[in-house]
């Protein structure tokens, strides 16, 4: 399954915020549903999430790991009293969360705009078919 795209909300009339999420961010909606459970269980650790979201500890692993790359959750050491330690993940609250999807969908804009301003069909250089 191929990851959503932000080309995909084009034409959406009605996206709900989980579709846009994994649109925007071209994460997939497992990671998407990850942080939507983040939201509601902060603090929690890997064995805790894949028990709430019923997946394999091993593909929440992965989906935080895409969601720590992207600026959606934080993670932070917990040292255990039996020694050693465990990973706590927390969601970025959701105000943050809006601003890094309205700056990546008006990045976005802005390069469709510039793409529109910059064609030129009487430009000598001006190839009808790109696709050669």
């Amino acid at each position: 399954m191929s990851n959503p795209e932000i080309e995909d909300l084009v034409g959406d009339p009605d996206p709900d915020f989980q579709h846009v999420l994994a649109c925007v961010f071209g994460i997939q909606d497992h990671e998407s549903r990850t942080y939507l459970a983040l939201l509601n269980l902060p603090g929690s650790t890997v064995a805790e999430l894949a028990s709430d979201l019923d997946r394999d500890r091993s593909n929440v692993n992965r989906s935080l790991s895409t969601l720590l790359e992207k600026g959606l959750v934080e993670r932070r050491r917990r040292l255990l009293d039996s020694g050693g330690y465990v990973y706590q993940y927390t969601a970025v609250p959701t105000p943050e969360a809006k601003t890094l999807l309205h700056n990546a969908l008006d990045e976005w804009v802005s390069s469709v705009h510039d793409a529109l301003d910059e064609f030129d069909p009487d430009n000598p250089e001006f190839d009808p078919d790109p696709a050669d």
